[in-house]
């Protein structure tokens, strides 16, 4: 009944990939949230992020890695996965609801939350649909799209995060006598989020029907987004949105459905092709930091360092 994540898991491919010999990184340093005290260790290379489903587990763990190597974090962002956009069917709108599981991560942001955003790790909660026929692509109107993005903003704000993931899936528009995806929704609903919170992350995971209806009447949503990334664990994939290789990660892994081979794969040809992000998907309890430094290696030239 309460739903904010998937039922069963992502699409995984099986493909592996070529990797290239070359190497090739851009500098970064993981950015300190609002009132932090100390910035974090620098790092150079591609970002990390690391989705959590927080149903399961704890987003405590994305600050227990660290690289061997100057000791700087191995992950970047932190995504909570996830809220949904739901549907009111009395007044026929969409609203943003937060499952129990989710709702204690909010409502516990001082030890869930702020002890990464302490470490210089962002933290962004991702939006997915939840089978009622509400979507970003939807909306009846711009006042309803923006309608929304208020809800967005002013959670992003109430809970002191640092942004916004938008993953269109299990939408199943049509339910409940919604609407099909239309031009203008998701062009609309972005524009207002990025005027609502100019400083803020916005993200794209690109997939559904959202992701290819990113321009309408001459706006072209695509550089408003500070990231966008591939949704297919196990491949490699360049997505739309903006269009500086900094700021997509065309390799996406899974750390229960990806082999830690293609992982450190898809992490070489992370730098080679010179692309700025790396994506990892439901980060578990477990010490994972073994698997970890088959991509930190690639991404870093560090192994990773687990503590509990």
């Amino acid at each position: 009944m309460f739903k904010s994540g998937r039922v069963t898991a992502r699409r995984t491919a099986l493909a592996l990939l070529a990797v290239a010999a070359l190497t090739a990184t851009a500098a970064t340093t993981a950015a300190a949230a609002p009132g932090n005290t100390a910035a974090a260790p620098h790092k150079t290379g591609p970002i990390s992020v690391a989705y959590v489903e927080v149903n399961n587990n704890s987003m405590v763990n994305v600050g227990k890695y660290t690289l061997a190597n100057g000791g700087g974090n191995v992950f970047d962002i932190g995504v909570i996965f996830a809220a949904n956009i739901n549907y009111d069917t009395t007044t026929k709108s969409a609203y943003l609801y937060f499952n129990p599981q989710v709702q204690s991560v909010l409502d516990n942001a001082a030890t869930q939350i702020r002890p990464l955003q302490a470490k210089g790790i962002k933290v962004m909660l991702s939006i997915l649909g939840n089978h009622q026929g509400a979507g970003f692509a939807n909306f009846p109107s711009q006042a309803a799209a923006s309608a929304f993005a208020k809800q967005l903003s002013d959670a992003v704000a109430k809970y002191g995060l640092d942004g916004i993931d938008f993953d269109d899936e299990y939408a199943e528009y049509g339910n409940n006598g919604t609407a099909q995806p239309n031009a203008s929704s998701f062009v609309q609903l972005v524009t207002a989020l990025r005027s609502n919170m100019p400083s803020k992350l916005i993200s794209l995971y690109n997939i559904g029907p959202s992701a290819s209806r990113t321009v309408y009447n001459g706006v072209d949503v695509g550089p408003k987004f500070n990231y966008a990334w591939n949704p297919y664990y196990g491949t490699w994939g360049v997505p739309s949105g903006p269009s500086e290789k900094s700021r997509l990660s065309p390799a996406a892994i899974s750390y229960t459905d990806t082999s830690s081979s293609t992982t450190a794969g898809l992490a070489q040809r992370t730098v080679d092709e010179g692309y700025g992000v790396f994506l990892t998907y439901n980060l578990t309890e477990s010490d994972t930091s073994s698997y970890m430094t088959a991509f930190t290696q690639k991404l870093y030239g560090s192994a990773t360092v687990y503590t509990p």
